[in-house]
Parts: C-alpha cells; structure tokens; sequence
C-alpha cells in the first residue's frame, strides 16, 4: 500500500496554510515564508523519500532562504512594514550557500547551521530588547512575542539537527537520518502552524469613563515622561481608541505624533507596565463599568477592546483580583426584594 512520507504530509499542510494565508488577505512576506517552508518540505520528500539525487544540491540553498525569510516576516509582522525593501540584503544567505555548494561542498554542514542560529538568534535578542513590537496588535498581549520566540528557538533547533544528520552520515549511520529528518519536519509543522495563526496586526469605539490607576513612578522617571502619559490619558478619554480590539502601538503613537519608542519607554517609566499592559488596564475600567450597569460578560468583553475570553478573563483577574463574573452590579428596582407578607394567624 502507498505510504505518505512524513515530510510530504509537511509540504502539504505548509502549502495550505500558504495558500489560505494568500486568500486570506496576509502579508505577502508570510505567505512567501510558508511558501518556502513547504517547497523545502517537499524537496526533502523528493531526496529522501523517492531518491531523487539529482535535486540534493539544491537543498542546501533552499534551506538558507528560511531563516532569512523568518527574520524579515518577523520584522515586518511585529516592528516595521517596510521590510520589503530590504530583503535583498539577505539574499546574501542562499546565496553564500549556493558559491560553497558549488565550490566547496564540505563547508555547506557548517555554513547551513550558522545560518540558522545566527537568525534564530536575531529574532530572540530583538524580542528581549524590546519591551513592546510597535505592530503587534496591544489585544494579542504577550502571545505574538511568545509565538516569534518559539520560532527563534524552533530555527535554532533545525540547525543543531542539521549538524546530527550530518554526524550520522560521517559516522556510518545514514539509517539515522530519516528519524531525524521525520521529528525536525514535525517541528517545523508544529511552529509554522502557530504562525500562521499569528494573532499580531495592525488595524474607534465607546467612551472610557474610569481614571487611570498607575503605580508610583520608578526614580529615573522624567518630567517628559510624565508629561507624555498625562497627554495619552487626555487623548484616551477625548478619543477612546483602547477600545479598538486592533489597536497597536504604532498607531497610538502616531495619533500622538511621538516616535514609537518613546511613547513606550514613557508608559513602561511612568506607569511600570508596557504599553499592553497599560491600555488594557483602561479597557478592564470600561468593562467593569459595563458590568455594574447590567451588561452581560460578553457584551463587556466585546465592547471594550477584548476578542479573546481567556485574554479578557486573565486581564480582569490581574486589574480587579476577581473574575468578571463576580464583579458586582449596581442595584436597580427591578432588583428590590419584595417582602412576603405574613400568613394568617401567623406569629
């Protein structure tokens, strides 16, 4: 009976996933990053799986188009939207691999890997320098980061079970490789999957009624900075924009007219919480004021910037330290208990 090579189920999916991202309106970087990672796929289906020798060349500059497209799908999803123009910069990754595929093939099992850490390392050092990704949608909370951060590992990962393929086959045990390549495809499936379900995006509503409730401001804070989030409370309560589910930094900071790293330094100096952070802290104000004039949980939730319940359930806990559920309404006269009235001969 026919069997379907693991890496080919891969190349499937990965093409789906491309395809659905392309018809869905996505970032034509992403839909070229999943594109690459399914071709690969299916090239490492036709080597190992159906023998065709004449394409392993070709493997070696396909897999170095990855990382670079990692890097700049990264970039473009959570930091900047020009990244368009500079992908031609890293093209000098392929074709790097392509010069020592043709000129010196023993150097690809070093070359390969080093690609792979060296922007699997790039994704996760920007992550750990930047407290808030300008793009990603304030809503998504820590999640795209999380997601970007598993991918930075997931490449790091590839390149050390490049260099176990590549000790296998020097130390006489070629029928190693095809468990390695079969666990590294499920891998590549796992993390690229969660990518593609990205919730980072950029994208005004209702009217804010609650104060803003900040701890006290660390020493290093400025008078600048202060200045900075008195301005956002003020365009806040004029212009609700914490109430948009897709509401980023870039755009508030834009409505502000102040460089995205300073209206975030600003908040994080100020308010000790990240711009996420700080908005959602308005939007769980508004939502509990939903709540007390008899709003139902979800009506809150949806009108006051949240999409997701487990993220607007875990904000609400943090804010208030109870569940939504349990947040108390205001007394109305529909609500007044009527007393019963004492039966006949009763005491």
């Amino acid at each position: 009976m026919p069997m379907l090579p693991i890496p080919a189920f891969v190349a499937l999916v990965l093409g789906y996933l491309a395809l659905r991202t392309f018809l869905s309106g996505g970032r034509p970087l992403l839909v070229a990053f999943l594109g690459a990672c399914a071709l690969q796929s299916g090239l490492v289906t036709l080597v190992g799986g159906y023998g065709m020798d004449a394409l392993r060349p070709i493997l070696p500059v396909s897999a170095t188009i990855i990382p670079p497209l990692a890097w700049v799908t990264f970039q473009d999803a959570l930091v900047s939207r020009n990244q368009l123009r500079g992908v031609a910069v890293h093209g000098a990754a392929p074709a790097f691999s392509l010069f020592c595929s043709l000129f010196a093939p023993q150097t690809t099992d070093f070359v390969i890997p080093l690609v792979f850490v060296a922007y699997g390392g790039a994704i996760l050092l920007e992550l750990r320098r930047a407290s808030d990704m300008p793009l990603a949608r304030l809503d998504a909370g820590h999640i795209p980061a999380a997601i970007w951060q598993a991918l930075g590992w997931a490449l790091i990962a590839s390149a050390f079970s490049d260099v176990l393929i590549a000790m296998a086959f020097a130390t006489g045990h070629a029928a190693w490789t095809g468990w390695m390549i079969t666990v590294s495809s499920s891998l590549v499936l796992l993390f690229v999957g969660m990518l593609s379900g990205n919730p980072a995006a950029s994208g005004t509503a209702g009217e804010a009624t609650a104060q803003s409730t900040a701890p006290p401001p660390p020493p290093e804070t400025s008078q600048e900075d202060v200045e900075i989030v008195a301005a956002l409370e003020a365009f806040l309560r004029r212009e609700p924009m914490h109430l948009d589910p897709n509401l980023t930094l870039a755009r508030l900071a834009r409505r502000l007219h102040l460089p995205e790293k300073r209206l975030s330094t600003a908040v994080n100096r100020a308010t000790g919480a990240n711009v996420s952070r700080y908005i959602n802290s308005w939007r769980i104000r508004h939502a509990c004021g939903l709540i007390e004039a008899g709003r139902s949980v979800t009506d809150a939730m949806l009108e006051s910037g949240f999409n997701t319940k487990s993220n607007f359930n875990r904000e609400f806990l943090r804010e208030t330290g109870v569940a939504p559920s349990k947040w108390p309404r205001k007394a109305s006269e529909t609500d007044t208990v009527t007393p019963i009235s004492a039966s006949p001969g009763g005491a």
